[in-house]
């Protein structure tokens, strides 16, 4: 896919020492609290309420890889979470498939997406990057609002949860919930290993200075499109399971505002941090649950976080946190 030259790793961003599995010590102690949240966080709080936290939380963590150690701002990533949940439901429904099976088939489709749509995209950088992200997320969602399978304004109702490896009943939220307790920790631990592998520095190596990358060897257009991929297809998995959580697949998860939403999960969270994502997904998750008796005035509250945080929280809540332990998170 790439090849190196002899001039070797990059350096400075190349040589983070890192703990056990890749892991330093304060993300081991995160990764601990984390962990244990998981599973006592459904005898404290509503099932149903975790499971779409888990689901907005694996979403934010796979933009954060594209935006965070890639530097790509994608306005169109709504396209990938939003057709995960489309081919995860009708497939599902339609015919049958077994959760696992559905939710690989709405990865599937979206990492092909992916595959295509930063193929065209990654040509350009900046505000037409962003743009271009857009505008093919704007074709996606036009698709879905005609093409017979996605029932255009209604959706596709009543997605069953059916039977994990044809055994499981996933009925119950409380088995469901562990089912996605267990996609979004399998997805949250491969983002990570991405990160902090030599791949994963070379991105980032990519992020602050990609002419002295691609001058040292590097084909860093066909890093940046792995990576989009990767992003993309996270993300229909996180689409496909919110589809089955809740039995419904609509025209909301595709819609522009869905990226922009994801954007400011992101950045409230902590840009370029592993945990801050999940962080900024609960944070707005958390918000739009309990105040959802305000109305309209919920998107005026989260607008002003995020003025908030742009002025006062540069690095996101994780990011200020890490600054002031002095330590990666």
């Amino acid at each position: 896919m790439a090849s190196e030259t002899t001039a070797g790793p990059m350096p400075a961003t190349m040589g983070e020492a890192r703990g056990f599995l890749g892991y330093s010590r304060a993300q081991l102690v995160a990764l601990v609290i984390l962990v244990a949240a998981l599973i006592v966080g459904p005898y404290f709080l509503y099932p149903v309420f975790l499971m779409k936290l888990l689901c907005f939380a694996l979403f934010a963590s796979a933009f954060n890889l594209l935006i965070g150690y890639v530097g790509l701002l994608s306005f169109g990533h709504a396209a990938y979470f939003g057709m995960g949940g489309y081919i995860a439901g009708y497939t599902a429904k339609a015919y049958g498939f077994t959760p696992e099976v559905a939710v690989i088939a709405g990865a599937a489709v979206a990492g092909i997406q992916g595959w295509i749509f930063g193929w065209i995209a990654i040509r350009r950088q900046g505000i037409y990057f962003a743009m271009i992200t857009l505008a093919l997320a704007q074709m996606v969602y036009f698709f879905c609002v005609q093409a017979p399978f996605t029932g255009g304004e209604d959706g596709i109702q009543a997605i069953p949860r059916g039977r994990l490896f044809g055994l499981i009943d996933l009925g119950p939220d409380m088995s469901m919930y562990w089912f996605v307790a267990a996609v979004f920790l399998a997805g949250f631990v491969m983002i990570h290993r991405v990160i902090h592998s030599p791949y994963g520095q070379v991105l980032k190596a990519i992020r602050e200075n990609e002419p002295r990358a691609t001058s040292l060897g590097y084909r860093t257009d066909d890093y940046k499109l792995v990576a989009f991929i990767l992003s993309a297809t996270i993300a229909g998995v996180a689409g496909g399971v919110k589809s089955l959580v809740f039995g419904i697949a609509t025209l909301t998860d595709v819609h522009w505002a869905m990226s922009g939403e994801v954007v400011l999960m992101t950045l409230v969270g902590g840009l370029g941090t592993v945990f801050g994502p999940m962080v900024g997904a609960a944070v707005i998750v958390t918000m739009q649950n309990y105040l959802a008796e305000m109305g309209a005035w919920v998107t005026v509250i989260q607008g002003g976080i995020f003025v908030a945080v742009v002025l006062a929280f540069r690095r996101g809540l994780v990011g200020e946190i890490a600054h002031l332990l002095k330590v990666k998170l």
